[in-house]
């Protein structure tokens, strides 16, 4: 990667360090000399200076950056830090997702330079976020104007002499559906919808964001009994791979499944530089930078990458969602800043999103609930069944026991009689007596007594 080696990879990993120890020393540590701060009339801020007690450049630029975490009230989120061409200097784009001074996601652009020995200058860039593609080259052109390390001018306007390849000027786009919108450079093509964006440029420069695959995790408990049932989920279209994994680790095996399920086959993949990252809503992320041949025929890119999951469902599902840009090497340096410039100014719409979720979602809810009610619906039908098939056993029970019984009655030439007044008080009772004995009583007052037919035997009395 041009510009790029294993100093810059020292870089970031000082710089991750050194925000860690600004936050710890800032009560110990001696007052910061104030930048100077610049608020120009067509928007935007810029704040520059010397930094105090900063012996490299990864010092000074956290310092800056813990300034603008102490004015927003949320901690910037930081690129890929990548050296200015033609320079020594280094730079990162930052995004917040809010300020307290306007409760507004900003964008910004930190700089930091060694001007001499021990000697450290950083500046700074920012805006509303949904402005900072159109304001970053009045910031910049503004910037280098007063700003000049060491003392020095320079009649090329860079911070150090050098020339400086500024991000381009950008458009905003929204989806036709309003899930999201992002920053586009004039003549480049951007489409989009669910959330999703990409975003191509008239030399093969592509930027995607928030590309999303589910996943499914093959440790899940739920996964593994399916496997032992003979059973299989359907897989197709989803990453196989464990949740809760190293994702610096993970990266190529996810990256290069991500990709084969777009078509494409990559290989050769050369990571320069790789850093676990703080997600949202319990996403956990990886920052990678590094080269990639994505046909697999020796067209090499250069690659920087933010690869995240979501928490992994009871059932093991999960989704992964990639956002990523892709420079051909010749073009790396001219373009670098503005595909940062581009990853900077993307705001996904969440409400339009949930919405939508729900919208596909909700369809499925509804058959599974809609399963749930006809496996219930059938357990109460067999249930039923069951229930009737039980009553029309025990029914022919009764009526065999008392067609059994007649018959004894008959072998043994007895009858089943019922006195209508036992006790004189018109209480009814059965009893089995002799047939001829039965003739008598009946003969002798039929209105108290009564031969009883088959049917209306009494259990437990007559059977």
């Amino acid at each position: 990667m041009r510009g790029y080696d294993r100093s810059f990879t020292s870089l970031c990993l000082q710089l991750s360090l050194v925000v860690v120890c600004v936050v710890i020393c800032a009560h110990s540590a001696p007052a910061q000399t104030p930048l100077k701060t610049i608020e120009p009339a067509g928007g935007g801020k810029i704040v520059y200076g010397q930094v105090d007690g900063a012996t490299n450049q990864a010092a000074a630029m956290s310092a800056v950056l813990h300034i603008v975490h102490q004015n927003c009230g949320d901690k910037p989120q930081v690129g890929k830090v990548f050296k200015v061409r033609g320079t020594d200097s280094v730079a990162a784009f930052f995004t917040t997702a809010k300020c307290s001074t306007g409760s507004k996601p900003v964008a910004g652009l930190v700089i930091a330079t060694e001007a001499s020995p021990k000697h450290i200058e950083a500046a700074l860039v920012s805006d509303d976020a949904a402005r900072f593609g159109k304001t970053i080259n009045p910031l910049l052109t503004k910037l280098f104007g007063l700003w000049h390390p060491g003392g020095t001018s320079s009649s090329s306007g860079s911070a150090t002499g050098a020339s400086w390849a500024p991000p381009a000027a950008l458009h905003l786009f929204t989806a036709s559906d309003r899930s999201a919108s992002v920053g586009v450079p004039d003549g480049w093509q951007a489409k989009g919808q669910q959330g999703t964006m990409m975003v191509t440029g008239p030399h093969g420069e592509t930027v995607g964001l928030d590309l999303t695959r589910m996943a499914i995790d093959p440790s899940n408990p739920m996964q593994r009994r399916l496997q032992q049932g003979g059973l299989r989920s359907n897989n197709s279209g989803k990453i196989v791979y464990p949740a809760n994994v190293n994702l610096v680790r993970a990266f190529p095996d996810i990256f290069q499944q991500f990709w084969r399920m777009n078509g494409a086959n990559p290989t050769n993949l050369q990571i320069a530089h790789s850093e676990q990252m703080p997600g949202s809503q319990g996403q956990r992320c990886a920052h990678v930078t590094g080269h990639v041949d994505l046909s697999g025929k020796g067209a090499v890119v250069e690659l920087n990458s933010v690869l995240c999951t979501t928490p992994p469902a009871s059932g093991g599902t999960y989704l992964v969602m990639l956002s990523l840009s892709f420079l051909a090497p010749e073009i790396a340096d001219k373009e670098r800043a503005t595909m940062g410039a581009i990853l900077a100014s993307f705001q996904p719409n969440q409400a339009v999103i949930n919405q939508q979720i729900g919208a596909i979602a909700g369809p499925a809810i509804a058959f599974i609930h809609q399963i749930g009610k006809d496996a219930s619906d059938r357990a109460a039908a067999s249930s039923l069944a069951h229930d009737q098939q039980n009553q029309a056993w025990r029914d022919s029970e009764v009526s065999q026991d008392k067609h059994n019984q007649a018959f004894n009655n008959y072998l043994l030439d007895q009858t089943v009689l019922q006195d209508n007044d036992m006790d004189g008080n018109g209480t009814v009772g059965h009893g089995t007596v002799w047939n001829s004995t039965a003739d008598v009583l009946v003969k002798s007052d039929p209105n108290r007594y009564e031969i009883v037919d088959t049917p209306n035997f009494w259990k437990g009395i007559d059977y």
